[in-house]
């Protein structure tokens, strides 16, 4: 049963791993022994990290900008010189913008949905080779994508583009997932509120109300997005694919 979920000497990527859900992620796959590399756009917080996180286990640094296409490619060549395989691919790396909708600019739009929605499919795409090397019959390679409640249920604030692009996320991989079974599986984590650089403001002035409204009574925490995580990308997740896993206590509930 131990090994039902382990994820130990497993090669794992986690996009926006350096803080946030993508760190309680990535540590999570760094204490069940499996060899992370973590990306973020800015190299010194990147760096840093990691060097922390190679305290409990194996943990790199791959710094790039998933904005575009191009930082997309760089950091699968990236990982391509270190690794003849990849296990998890995590694509954790994303934006917010809140305004009002008289003031929502077209920038926000083109800002969010390209590092939310398309970097995850430009990054996928170009890790294929090394996730189809890692895949074994009966444990295939498991791309994790990071999507938001706010996907599944619309959200009282104005982010306008984030929640759309949460939805497309969620979309996007159960397509992903038909089109790359049996070999890969593909499936999204829909967080609830976690406490995160994202999530402060809006726990700083709500976090009353959030934690009445979760069936569950409290925020969530570390372990929590890390256990998913590991779920999914253990053996015992092997049989897993196309699902949309919300982790906010119950909160779509109500």
């Amino acid at each position: 049963m131990s090994d039902l979920f382990s994820v130990r000497d497993k090669v794992v990527c986690v996009s926006g791993g350096s803080r946030g859900i993508g760190l309680m992620i990535a540590r999570g796959f760094v204490a069940g022994g499996a060899r992370v590399y973590i990306s973020s756009r800015k190299a010194d917080v990147c760096d840093e990290v990691a060097t922390e996180l190679s305290k409990v286990g194996t943990c790199a640094s791959l710094p790039a900008d998933l904005g575009t296409e191009a930082g997309c490619n760089t950091l699968a060549a990236a990982l391509s010189e270190r690794e003849q395989k990849l296990h998890v691919l995590v694509n954790n790396a994303g934006a917010n913008w809140g305004a009002p909708l008289a003031e929502y600019p077209d920038s926000a739009w083109d800002k969010v949905l390209a590092l939310n929605v398309k970097a995850i499919f430009h990054l996928t795409r170009a890790c294929l080779p090394l996730l189809e090397a890692a895949s074994t019959e009966g444990d295939p390679a498991r791309v994790i994508n990071v999507g938001s409640i706010d996907g599944i249920k619309a959200p009282l604030l104005e982010t306008y583009a984030y929640s759309s692009s949460k939805a497309a996320v969620h979309h996007l991989s159960r397509h992903l997932a038909g089109k790359l079974a049996p070999r890969i599986t593909v499936n999204a984590i829909a967080p609830g509120p976690f406490e995160s650089k994202m999530m402060a403001a809006t726990l700083e002035r709500f976090r009353d109300g959030i934690v009445a409204s979760c069936p569950m009574g409290r925020i969530g925490e570390p372990d929590d997005m890390a256990g998913v995580a590991i779920y999914l990308a253990s053996r015992a997740g092997a049989y897993v694919t196309g699902q949309v896993l919300a982790v906010d206590g119950g909160i779509t509930l109500r």
